[in-house]
């Protein structure tokens, strides 16, 4: 568990697509006045989850421009050949910022970043950043979310630990919990519409996990 407020970095990723990952970017990067970036943006440009990021946090996140903006919403694999984009991994180079950074990723552990194999964990595993994994409760997400864990600790990239989306669900969370030995960060509840103030509240939360 982290112990201190200073130079922390992040990667969060979603056991699948749509599980709050974003809001949950949004939400560390404010509690840790981080400096937030997503390096592959895939259709949405016009609302980008960077621009989200940077409407729903103040001015003590520092938002970055993405590496690849990318037409299509689907796989950044299948977006940037549509595009006629080239994405290797040495185009990947962290930023080095004073204070503490968040990447966001995309979709979930196992997505395809170019068609010559190159998955977002292969992307983790070279940072060697710990993970913060976003669980949104669904049928099936016990197995999402061990699978996620799983391959993880396979290439011995390291987790911070587990946020949960949505209500309590003691069975589901128990058993990940218990099963994986992974620290629980906090919950993030859904809410009608996210905004600056949702983000707010919700960052006091996870302050009293950093500062723990």
């Amino acid at each position: 568990m982290s112990d201190t407020m200073s130079k922390k970095q992040f990667i969060i990723s979603g056991i699948g697509t749509d599980v709050g990952k974003t809001v949950a970017s949004a939400i560390i990067s404010q509690a840790l006045n981080a400096t937030y970036w997503k390096p592959v943006q895939a259709g949405d440009l016009d609302w980008s989850d960077t621009m989200k990021v940077d409407n729903w946090t103040d001015d003590k996140v520092i938002v970055l421009k993405e590496q690849f903006r990318l037409t299509a919403p689907m796989s950044p694999h299948a977006a940037a050949f549509l595009d006629g984009v080239s994405i290797t991994q040495d185009a990947f180079v962290i930023p080095q910022v004073e204070g503490n950074l968040i990447i966001e990723g995309a979709g979930g552990l196992m997505v395809p970043v170019n068609n010559e194999g190159l998955l977002y964990i292969d992307l983790f595993q070279s940072w060697n950043l710990p993970v913060i994994l976003i669980s949104r409760h669904y049928l099936g997400s016990i197995n999402h979310t061990l699978l996620s864990i799983g391959a993880l600790k396979s290439r011995n990239i390291p987790i911070e630990g587990i946020v949960f989306v949505g209500e309590e669900n003691k069975a589901t969370e128990s058993i990940i919990l218990n099963t994986t030995g992974v620290h629980f960060i906090a919950r993030i509840p859904l809410a009608n519409e996210v905004n600056s103030t949702f983000i707010q509240d919700q960052s006091e939360v996870f302050k009293e996990y950093f500062q723990s």
